[in-house]
């Protein structure tokens, strides 16, 4: 006689292994979007994050001796009022730089990818050299009497000190580069204050603790070592 007990048993395993079977194939993706039943697509910052940090520390080693860091103490040694000229040096530099930016972002409409990859790469070599050549303030600059208040003034005097400066360039080919306009500002911004703020209130004391000429050589060599990459289109 039959157990009715053991029929169940081998009726509900036939139900789960039909069940088991009947299961679709491996569930697979496409780069970027959503599991099935996930919270949604999912999304990459690592090309922005590299593009923020890599602009904040070259562009604080390249500003380190450049004559918009000396402007910074010139001005500092002269109005002795820290928060306005930090505040000037900030708003200068994020209008100089967005506009560079922007010019970045725009060559990138006008060059195709190989012709865009020759001036970058031979743009970034360029700089490279010119890190290399020491830098210094212009007579008259930063002695102008603060008819404007110290934070006009310094905004002022630090925007046109910053054109055609070597952050300024660095901007712009970096903006090509990466095509992420909004990171990159971020980055040489805060690489310009990393640079500039600690010399408006320590002084040239900071500035005689740091050599110079090193990081003049680090930062050459980090501008080549991109130049080289986007000449090879590793980059």
């Amino acid at each position: 006689m039959r157990n009715p007990q053991k029929n169940a048993r081998r009726t509900s395993f036939k139900q789960i292994s039909f069940q088991f079977d009947a299961r679709p194939g491996p569930v697979t993706r496409a780069p970027g979007a959503a599991w099935p039943g996930g919270p949604g697509p999912v999304s990459y910052d690592g090309p922005r994050m590299e593009a923020f940090l890599l602009s904040t520390g070259i562009v604080a080693l390249a500003e380190m001796g450049d004559k918009t860091q000396l402007l910074s103490l010139v001005l500092a040694a002269r109005f002795r009022k820290p928060w306005p000229i930090v505040l000037g040096i900030l708003v200068a530099t994020l209008a100089n730089h967005a506009l560079a930016g922007a010019v970045g972002s725009w060559v990138t409409t006008l060059l195709g990818p190989t012709a865009l990859r020759w001036v970058l790469g031979l743009s970034f070599i360029a700089m490279a050299v010119w890190m290399l050549i020491p830098d210094k303030l212009e007579e008259g600059e930063g002695d102008a009497a603060p008819r404007m208040g110290v934070f006009m003034t310094t905004l002022v005097a630090f925007f046109l000190a910053e054109m055609g400066d070597k952050t300024q360039i660095a901007t712009v080919m970096l903006a090509a580069q990466y095509q992420a306009w909004f990171w990159v500002v971020a980055g040489t911004t805060l690489g310009m204050m990393l640079a500039n703020a600690p010399v408006v209130w320590l002084g040239d004391a900071i500035t005689r603790r740091v050599p110079i000429a090193l990081v003049h050589k680090i930062s050459a060599l980090i501008f080549a070592v991109l130049g080289t990459l986007a000449l090879t289109g590793w980059a």
